[in-house]
């Protein structure tokens, strides 16, 4: 990170498709894309992560211009949605920045690795935010994330700035000063988003198996094939006031990640494997009577941010240009089959 000692930079580690920035795990979950119809969802499970590859481990195929920036990658289909969980450490807490086509995705500014007082908060904070799935939109309210191809005007990043250079998913995480948080040795790494996740949902299968190396490889280019986030439906999320404040974080003790998004066919011309299969509808979901879930924690929400409020969605920029290439029929979520799932707990301690 610029301006900062190498001392200070979080170690970045991939593991089990999963992405630790020093005491952070990440995890990126396949999950069911909501309608869009001004409703607004409890939380949808996941379906299972997200295969995670380094770039640097394919730098003969993959887009010159990743070199740069480094980082993995992720094979999503266009419209796809997904959401980000998070794990950490009570006595070792992060503030994270997530940002979709270097925008903001809790206020739509332009990226920046800042933390100021006297600012809308731009980050969450884990432990205590479980996850985030969407653009925050309003009070108690996201917008799903949504991969949509670069160049056609549907991101968030095309929308706020004009352009779609970036795509992909940024992020960065700050650890807490030298003993600005009181040490808590009895709590260990967080256990949060293992509830939602569904071993064997129906109709679905993830299509990991390995295909031979293609004569296409190479240096992978051509429209469509790089995917930014685009809003989705609306669905019931808080997003957790900081309560620590933001004088707690130091910027100098940070790690970085840039995550590309792919579609299908440009992820089999990098890896010689298939991307996953597309999931179940939110329909085929509900009609097999399948648990939804809704976060209860008191821990209140952030104000919602007016440039992501006023999103087009994807359901919205489809009716601009004419098309109806996505089924929105609402769905009924039964009160019985929404799971409260409680605050995070944490485990024994870890190393």
């Amino acid at each position: 990170m610029p301006n900062s000692p190498a001392s200070a930079r979080l170690a970045i580690r991939l593991h089990d498709d999963a992405v630790r920035i020093g005491p952070l795990t990440i995890h990126f979950h396949r999950t069911l894309r909501l309608p869009d119809d001004g409703r607004s969802y409890p939380l949808p499970p996941s379906l299972g992560r997200f295969p995670l590859h380094r770039v640097a481990d394919h730098a003969d195929r993959v887009p010159e211009s990743w070199r740069g920036d480094g980082g993995v990658f992720i094979p999503m289909h266009q419209r796809e949605a997904l959401w980000l969980g998070f794990g950490g450490r009570a006595d070792d807490p992060v503030a994270l920045k997530v940002a979709a086509g270097m925008r903001n995705a809790l206020t739509g500014e332009a990226w920046d690795e800042r933390i100021e007082a006297g600012r809308d908060q731009d980050y969450v904070v884990v432990p205590g935010q479980p996850w985030l799935d969407g653009f925050n939109s309003g009070t108690g309210v996201i917008r799903q994330f949504i991969a949509m191809p670069l160049g056609m005007g549907y991101t968030a990043e095309g929308q706020l700035s004009g352009e779609e250079t970036f795509g992909g998913i940024q992020l960065v995480a700050f650890r807490a000063r030298e003993g600005a948080i009181p040490p808590a040795p009895e709590w260990g790494e967080s256990v949060v988003c293992e509830a939602l996740a569904l071993p064997a949902p129906p109709a679905y299968s993830p299509g990991d198996g390995v295909v031979a190396a293609s004569a296409s490889h190479g240096r992978v280019q051509g429209p469509g094939a790089e995917m930014g986030l685009a809003a989705g439906g609306r669905m019931r999320q808080d997003i957790h006031p900081d309560e620590h404040g933001p004088d707690v974080w130091d910027t100098r003790r940070a790690g970085r990640l840039f995550v590309h998004i792919v579609d299908a066919g440009m992820y089999q011309q990098i890896t010689g494997r298939p991307a996953p299969a597309t999931p179940i509808s939110a329909q085929t979901y509900a009609d097999h009577g399948l648990p939804w879930f809704e976060e209860y924690s008191g821990a209140g929400d952030i104000a919602p941010s007016d440039a992501l409020a006023g999103l087009r969605s994807v359901a919205e920029k489809d009716a601009e240009h004419g098309f109806t290439l996505q089924d929105d029929g609402s769905v009924e979520v039964p009160e019985h089959l929404v799971t409260r799932v409680p605050p995070p707990s944490f485990s024994d301690p870890v190393s």
